[in-house]
C-alpha cells in the first residue's frame, strides 16, 4: 500500500474512528485502526466489540494520491498522535513487506518507521445493512440524544436503564431514558411509516458517541436493525452498536396526567435561579434545593449545614391560586431544563411527593420528569 493524503483530511477521520479503539487488552489487535485502500478510496475501521466505526474517504485527486492498493492495521493511538504532530500539509504512507509502514513528509525531514499489526489476526467485522432500514433526519436524531441520553443510568447492575428505549410503531417514534429518579421522553413522527414494529434498547454511551462524530450537515441517518445490533449509516460514516438485551420497564404509569398546579416562567431565568441556589449544595446531600410558590412569586432555597443558606426569587405565572413547596435535586432539574429549547417552560405538580413534569410551553413531544426528594 502506498498513498499520499492531506494531513487534515486524514486526521479528521482518524479522530472519528479512533473513538472505537479498544482500551482493554482482551483482543490486542482491536487496539489498531484498519486502513483499507482500493481504487475507490480509503476505508478506516476501528472496533472494540461494543461499537464499530467505519469511515470511507473517497478518491479525490486534490486530497488523495493512490500509488498502490492494500490493507494495513496500525496501532490506533500511535497513528493518531503521529498524524496530529506532523506539521506538513500532506503525508505519505507506504507499507513494506506487510510488516513495516513508513510515514514521512515529502522532504523526508520527518520519518516514522512503524511495526504493523498482523492483518490476519484482525477480526472479520461485518457491517451488514438491512433492506428494511429506518430513516430519521439528522436533526431529529441529534435532538433525541441531547434531550434524553443524560437521564440514562450509570448503574450497570440494571443494564437496561443504561440505555435509551427506542419504540417505533408506524410513523411514531418514542424514545425514553430513565435512571428511576428522573425520566426523559421524546415522541416524534417519522417522515415514512415503518412496516415492522421495533422495541430496542440502545446503550446510552454508544449513541452519545455517535452523536459526537455525526456530521450535522447531513440530511438523514439510516438505522439498520438486527437481533443484537444496530447500524447507523450517514453518508460515508458507519457506526455499529450492540443492543441491550432485556425488557425496558413500563414508564407511562409513572407520568402524571392530572395536576394540581402548573406554573410558567422564563426558562433561562429559572435555570439560573436553581443554579445560583445550588452553589451551596453538595453531592453528598444530593444537591437538594427547595422550590416554593406564593402568588406570582417563585422562591428557590438551599441550606447547607457547613456553608450556609441561599435564596433566589423570580416572577412566574400560575394556572390557579394553589401554591406548592417541593424539594428536588438541583442537578437533575438543571439537566432537564437544559434539554428544553423554548423561551418559556412549564412545570406541573401533583403534590410535594409526586413527580414534577417539565415541558416546553410549545408542545414538541418532549417531556422531562424529576422525582422530588423528601426533606423530613
Amino acid at each position: 500500500m502506498k498513498l499520499k493524503i492531506k494531513k487534515d483530511l486524514l486526521l479528521e477521520n482518524l479522530n472519528k474512528v479512533s473513538k472505537a479503539i479498544a482500551t482493554k487488552d482482551l483482543i490486542p489487535t482491536l487496539a489498531g485502526i484498519k486502513f483499507d485502500l482500493d481504487k475507490k478510496g480509503l476505508t478506516l475501521t476501528a472496533s472494540n466489540n461494543d461499537i464499530t466505526i467505519q469511515k470511507f474517504i473517497p478518491i479525490d485527486k486534490k486530497s488523495i494520491n493512490v500509488e498502490k492498493e492494500g490493507v494495513v492495521i496500525l496501532h490506533g493511538k500511535d497513528i493518531v498522535e503521529i498524524i496530529r504532530v506532523i506539521p506538513a500539509e500532506e503525508i505519505n504512507i507506504e507499507v513494506f513487506d506487510e510488516t513495516k509502514v513508513l510515514i514521512y513528509t515529502d522532504d523526508e525531514s520527518i520519518k516514522y518507521d512503524l511495526n504493523v499489526i498482523n492483518k490476519n489476526d484482525y477480526p472479520n467485522i461485518n457491517l451488514e445493512k438491512s433492506e428494511n432500514f429506518i430513516t430519521i433526519t439528522t436533526k431529529d436524531l441529534l435532538s433525541i440524544v441531547k434531550e434524553t441520553a443524560f437521564a440514562t443510568s450509570n448503574d450497570t447492575s440494571r443494564e437496561v436503564l443504561t440505555g435509551i428505549s427506542f419504540k417505533i410503531n408506524g410513523d411514531l417514534l418514542e424514545c425514553v431514558a430513565t435512571d428511576s429518579y428522573r425520566l426523559a421522553r421524546k415522541n416524534l413522527r417519522l417522515d415514512k411509516t415503518v412496516e415492522e414494529n421495533y422495541n430496542l434498547i440502545i446503550p446510552g454511551k454508544n449513541i452519545i458517541e455517535f452523536s459526537r462524530i455525526l456530521d450535522s450537515s447531513e440530511e438523514e441517518v439510516k438505522l439498520h436493525v438486527f437481533n443484537n445490533k444496530i447500524l447507523f449509516e450517514s453518508n460515508d460514516l458507519l457506526f455499529q452498536s450492540r443492543l441491550i438485551n432485556g425488557n425496558y420497564p413500563p414508564t407511562n404509569k409513572s407520568i402524571p396526567e392530572e395536576f394540581s398546579l402548573t406554573i410558567t416562567g422564563n426558562l433561562s431565568q429559572l435555570y439560573n435561579v436553581i443554579e445560583q441556589a445550588s452553589i451551596l449544595t453538595t453531592d453528598k446531600e444530593k444537591n437538594i434545593v427547595s422550590l416554593s410558590t406564593k402568588g406570582d412569586l417563585l422562591t428557590v432555597k438551599s441550606v447547607s449545614n457547613e456553608k450556609g443558606k441561599a435564596e433566589m426569587k423570580m416572577n412566574i405565572k400560575k394556572n390557579n391560586k394553589e401554591d406548592i413547596t417541593i424539594a428536588f435535586s438541583a442537578k437533575y432539574m438543571m439537566d432537564a431544563l437544559n434539554a428544553l429549547s423554548t423561551e418559556e417552560v412549564e412545570m406541573s405538580f401533583v403534590g410535594e411527593v409526586k413527580p414534577i413534569v417539565i415541558k416546553n410551553t410549545k408542545d414538541d413531544g418532549l417531556l422531562q420528569l424529576v422525582v422530588p426528594i423528601r426533606t423530613y
